[in-house]
């Protein structure tokens, strides 16, 4: 099982692979930009903004949502799967979330990142501690000239049911 550290500071050397590895890893100030668009991503979903989640994403992502099987091909899709889920009250309340452990690489105006995500839930109605889910994350980000860093695909695994 991953490690859990804090999100606010960004590990240091992150990214960086091994002198010879296919990978080119990222420099610095382009990773924590492209890990800034994630980290801002699961603030707005804290606070519930939908408008600052879709800032991060292209119109037309691609996304593997993990509540569906199906691949979602742009916001019509997403705003479908998200209007499907519990509201409020209904099922585990979380409690938080924490994205870590990000290795990131940047390919020019291409970025692929991956990072593990916990979501963390209130105890039950009977106080008993619920397990945290434990899900495995990719993202390929795009950067636009004018907007910065913007995810066109991410790959949500669950690893852990969490509840």
């Amino acid at each position: 099982m991953p490690t859990n550290p804090s999100t606010d500071s960004f590990p240091t050397g992150t990214g960086t692979p091994a002198v010879g590895s296919a990978r080119p890893g990222a420099p610095d100030r382009q990773a924590r930009a492209v890990w800034s668009v994630i980290t801002g991503m699961y603030a707005a979903y804290a606070r519930q903004d939908r408008g600052a989640i879709d800032a991060c994403l292209e119109p037309d992502a691609t996304i593997w949502d993990s509540a569906t099987a199906r691949l979602l091909c742009g916001k019509a899709d997403l705003d479908r799967v998200r209007d499907a889920r519990p509201a409020s009250g209904e099922g585990p309340e979380e409690t938080g979330l924490d994205a870590y452990d990000p290795v990131i690489d940047v390919f020019g105006d291409l970025a692929l990142l991956r990072y593990w995500l916990r979501v963390d839930f209130a105890p039950d109605a009977s106080g008993s501690p619920l397990r945290p889910e434990i899900v495995r994350n990719t993202a390929v980000l795009r950067r636009f000239t004018d907007e910065g860093w913007r995810i066109v695909h991410l790959h949500e695994d669950v690893q852990q049911v969490g509840g």
